[in-house]
């Protein structure tokens, strides 16, 4: 396979010897790729501050040779770094943590192409990055929206099991949704009213139905998003616990005119 060049959220990074870096890029045509990136930790690199988890990049790739040859980062320039501004919140960056973590998971194998995932990704962190959200909302709506673009969405406005139009009271996450008093098995979680009208608003960008929802119809909700998603990984989130959710009156609401690639 011959190089290519692609756009690219950095997800996640790890050392490699003295001075290589190994790069895990969400790509926009070629999926996730992993490949290494040769002296970006010495001073005069001119790749090493491009290649830095919350960037978007433009990145020409060497694939490697064999299934388990790693790739190569031949060049790399920086199309939009969010670092910066996610770091210097902390409840923002714990949450953009869940968004890459829920983004590299989702992703499944390498080269699978995820075009609306990197969209998404990109979208929930700018909004981040300029705090037009509350981070745990923004965190809560990537979850559920990366879950529908791969196929995993909630069922929210009728039984799962018998389609009975709701709304229903319980949600069963290894059925994937509400169910009614008639198909409820052991082990659903009861929701509290308002819990599925919010999960269901967050995933639609009804953000005026959002903002009245209570603190505890938030947190549950947070739950339920969480627990469908690890259900579906098998695994997981090791940046979850550590989400810090702040102050969400400290947050000022989306202005008129937004970039359309938000979580909106």
């Amino acid at each position: 396979m011959h190089p290519f060049t692609d756009t690219g959220l950095v997800v996640r990074t790890h050392d490699l010897g003295e001075a290589d870096r190994i790069v895990t890029l969400l790509t926009e045509r070629h999926g996730l790729v992993r490949a290494v990136a040769r002296a970006v930790r010495r001073t005069r690199s001119r790749m090493g501050a491009s290649l830095e988890p919350f960037a978007v990049v433009e990145a020409q790739i060497a694939p490697g040779r064999g299934n388990s040859g790693l790739a190569t980062i031949r060049q790399a320039a920086s199309r939009e770094s969010l670092a910066r501004p996610l770091v210097a919140d902390y409840p923002a960056y714990t949450s953009g943590c869940v968004v890459l973590e829920t983004a590299e998971r989702l992703a499944g194998e390498e080269g699978a192409p995820t075009p609306r995932l990197l969209g998404l990704a990109v979208g929930a962190l700018r909004s981040l990055a300029e705090r037009r959200r509350p981070p745990g909302l923004v965190a809560d709506a990537f979850l559920l929206r990366a879950m529908a673009a791969s196929g995993w969405e909630p069922v929210l406005d009728c039984c799962v099991r018998c389609g009975v139009v709701g709304p229903h009271r319980a949600f069963h996450v290894p059925s994937g949704g509400t169910v009614c008093v008639h198909c409820r098995p052991q082990g659903c979680a009861t929701l509290s009213p308002g819990v599925a009208e919010h999960l269901s608003a967050l995933l639609a960008g009804e953000w005026d139905a959002v903002a009245v929802s209570s603190p505890a119809v938030a947190r549950q909700a947070s739950g339920i998003a969480a627990a469908h998603l690890q259900w579906h990984l098998e695994r997981d989130l090791r940046s979850l616990p550590h989400v810090d959710r702040g102050d969400h009156a400290a947050h000022r609401t989306e202005t008129p005119g937004a970039r359309t690639a938000q979580i909106s």
